[in-house]
């Protein structure tokens, strides 16, 4: 299995060093030249299967020989046995034809927790047989930083250090990131949100110097493996519910475009996914990207949903590549049209192709928090910000087949706007009882580059 750059101009590269590079080298995103196809037959056969048995069936195609079938199934196995459910993605039922998918039974309460376990197994696997070190940096609203720290705190072979916009994550979301005590970890508060902290990290990789001189590796959803493993709550939520004897249709709460990315990719896997809904908070530029075809930021407004807010969506890139019959070229050009004037405007073939292949919606704080109400009221289910836009959004575009919804993290994570919608504030799990005794530990930086890498050098070398 090789990887192309959406943007055309970097090297072809197998599964472990696209997963090790994670940002091309002409700063596109890496995807597979080809995906790997399921017949009905081995759809069929995968019904019932544990998740960790599917997860390698679904996987491991795309890792080609880069890991040997023992490898992979030895980091699959160690990633998911810390998800405190059985099924490990469960469903449970909204309303008639309506469910949730529960993506938030790992270590750090998130959805996150499936594809950053697994990378960090795989990292360590090609780290230790290569005699390679890595600084692991990443930006994060919220989500992402605590799961990459849960994942590589410890480990021998790597620095993880995560920037995320100081003063707009939850207080849980902060002390996830802040209180791990292992030397290897390093949090950074930046000023400014999520937007300028994603864009010090791709400044980073861009800066070739430094991306060698300290082993520079991306787990953000840039990442083609943080994406790849997404893939399979898909389908195993899909034959849940009947697949592939017939179609599922999927509601993902969405800012940064990875996980509902990731659902593209089930469906050209073979897996009948019919719908696939983009729902944003207020902060909709992916819902009028796909209504006026103009791609235009208009500035970060906080919300209850953070983890939400974002205008600069990194994966939609993967999108446009597929909609642009796959032109680097075209691609590159539309990305230095976002770095000249802040946007750009889709042309009209590629529009089609996106409305074709997605549908989208919005939910400002109003309609995110009367969902909080209305879903613990009707289902007595309690829903964080980031799922209830989904639910939200799901019950505008519910149909014949049945609608999941992606629950993207644990109430807990929010218990704020959640007792302020419902009046009971929820409560972490055991695990998790004694986040806000523990010292925190981060550091503040301006959003400045220099600076910041240069915190990082100081860090990494101690």
């Amino acid at each position: 299995m090789r990887y192309v750059s959406t943007r055309g101009a970097a090297p072809e590269l197998d599964f472990e060093e696209a997963m090790l590079t994670g940002l091309a080298h002409d700063g596109g995103l890496y995807v597979p030249e080809t995906v790997p196809e399921f017949d009905l037959g081995e759809l069929a056969a995968l019904a019932g299967r544990p998740y960790e048995e599917v997860a390698q069936r679904v996987i491991a195609p795309f890792v080609g020989d880069s890991f040997s079938r023992e490898e992979l199934a030895g980091a699959i196995a160690r990633a998911y046995a810390g998800i405190n459910h059985p099924a490990r993605a469960p469903l449970a039922q909204l309303g008639p034809n309506h469910f949730l998918l529960e993506l938030f039974h790992g270590p750090t309460l998130a959805f996150k927790d499936f594809a950053m376990q697994l990378i960090g197994q795989l990292f360590e696997l090609s780290l230790k047989r290569r005699g390679r070190r890595a600084t692991i940096i990443g930006a994060t609203s919220g989500d992402t930083g605590s799961a990459a720290i849960e994942a590589f705190a410890g480990l021998e072979a790597v620095d993880v250090v995560i920037l995320f916009p100081d003063g707009r994550v939850s207080a849980v979301q902060r002390r996830q990131m802040t209180t791990p005590a292992a030397a290897n970890v390093h949090a950074l508060a930046i000023e400014g949100d999520f937007d300028a902290a994603q864009a010090r990290v791709k400044d980073m990789f861009n800066d070739f110097a430094f991306r060698d001189a300290v082993g520079l590796a991306a787990v953000n959803s840039i990442n083609w493996a943080r994406v790849l493993a997404q893939v399979v709550y898909y389908v195993t939520a899909a034959l849940s519910l009947g697949a592939p004897h017939r179609s599922i249709d999927f509601t993902v709460p969405t800012g940064n475009f990875g996980d509902i990315y990731a659902g593209s990719i089930a469906r050209r896997m073979g897996v009948p996914i019919g719908r696939l809904v983009i729902a944003t908070n207020r902060n909709d530029i992916l819902h009028r990207a796909l209504e006026t075809g103009e791609y235009a930021p208009q500035g970060v407004a906080p919300t209850i949903s953070p983890s939400m807010d974002i205008q600069v969506s990194s994966n939609f890139e993967r999108a446009l590549f597929d909609a642009y019959d796959r032109d680097g070229a075209a691609v590159a050009q539309l990305m230095q049209e976002q770095r000249a004037r802040g946007g750009f405007r889709i042309s009209q073939g590629a529009l089609e192709a996106l409305r074709e292949g997605f549908a989208s919606g919005r939910a400002d704080e109003a309609d995110t928090a009367d969902t909080i109400t209305r879903t613990h009221r009707d289902a007595g289910l309690l829903l964080c910000p980031h799922s209830a836009v989904g639910v939200k959004v799901a019950g505008e575009h519910l149909g014949a087949a049945p609608m999941v919804t992606l629950a993207t993290a644990h109430p807990a994570k929010f218990p704020d706007a959640v007792e302020a919608a419902t009046g009971h504030r929820p409560e972490l799990p055991a695990r998790l009882a004694d986040l806000f005794d523990l010292p925190e530990r981060f550091t503040r930086v301006p959003d400045d580059m220099g600076a910041i890498q240069s915190l990082i050098r100081e860090r990494i070398s101690a």
